[in-house]
């Protein structure tokens, strides 16, 4: 799907022709400075087993992105797995995954449940269904609407982490990608549109952090302010390493290929 319009975003506004977030080595980037806000560590493919309650209203929350018993997706992963790996521990536990969904509660689940998703990470299977719910529900559509939008590298990753952390629409609560991306289109053109990627990308972050301040689980807007908007205020919409940001107090660092 995506293969079909790769032109369209790498070669328009400032990011420049070169690879878009969908180059192997873009996606991967791009997951380091997602773990870096979701599990403070750059090492992302050591999360697949991660899962815990973390306070924040929408139940468990484990994988690679933050998948979430109460928004659904995690109800997603289990249900991919099934399919791939019928009879496996997880599978069990369907029903209550149906149950909780749309809510904080762990009937039927709990340290059983717990205990299974974190096993089930030694599982090629099982490390494949998180990707590809990753994919289809998260990164390929933020980075389709980015590149139809003319946007570089860069806004590709700053919707990318929009979706992950939002969600597409709004929720009870919460604010999503598309009421961010309405909010900005507001204020700037995006390049698609004969806008400047700079300005605009810079409106797009401000809806951002507007949207975090009105979640009640959110108010640290390091994700943005430390990280997204420094690559900005750099120029670096080609998200081109050597890369360094903070988040949540923490700083991190993705050399250049260059560097030994």
């Amino acid at each position: 799907m995506l293969s079909g319009c790769a032109g369209a975003g790498g070669s328009a506004g400032k990011g420049g022709p070169g690879a878009g977030l969908d180059d192997p080595a873009k996606k991967d980037i791009a997951m380091q400075l997602v773990s870096s806000a979701e599990n403070s560590t750059l090492d992302w493919k050591a999360q697949y087993d991660y899962i815990e309650d973390i306070g924040d209203g929408r139940g468990y929350t484990a994988g690679i992105i933050g998948f979430c018993s109460a928004t659904g997706d995690m109800l997603g992963v289990v249900e991919r797995y099934a399919k791939a790996r019928p009879g496996n521990a997880l599978e069990r536990f369907l029903p209550a995954l149906r149950a909780v969904k749309g809510t904080d509660a762990h009937t039927g689940l709990g340290r059983p449940f717990t205990q299974a998703w974190s096993k089930a990470a030694g599982d090629a299977a099982f490390r494949a269904a998180q990707d590809t719910v990753r994919d289809r529900e998260y990164f390929e559509p933020a980075v389709a609407q980015a590149k139809k939008d003319g946007l570089g590298t860069l806004g590709q990753f700053v919707y990318y982490d929009a979706y992950v952390m939002h969600g597409a629409g709004d929720t009870e609560g919460t604010v999503g990608f598309r009421t961010m991306r309405r909010q900005a289109r507001a204020e700037d053109r995006p390049p698609a549109e004969g806008g400047d990627e700079g300005a605009y990308l810079g409106a797009f972050l401000d809806a951002r952090v507007e949207a975090i301040g009105k979640e009640p689980s959110h108010s640290d807007t390091s994700r943005v302010e430390t990280a997204q908007r420094v690559f900005l205020r750099e120029g670096n919409f080609g998200l081109e390493p050597p890369l360094r940001w903070t988040v949540y107090g923490d700083s991190y660092l993705i050399k250049g290929p260059d560097a030994s």
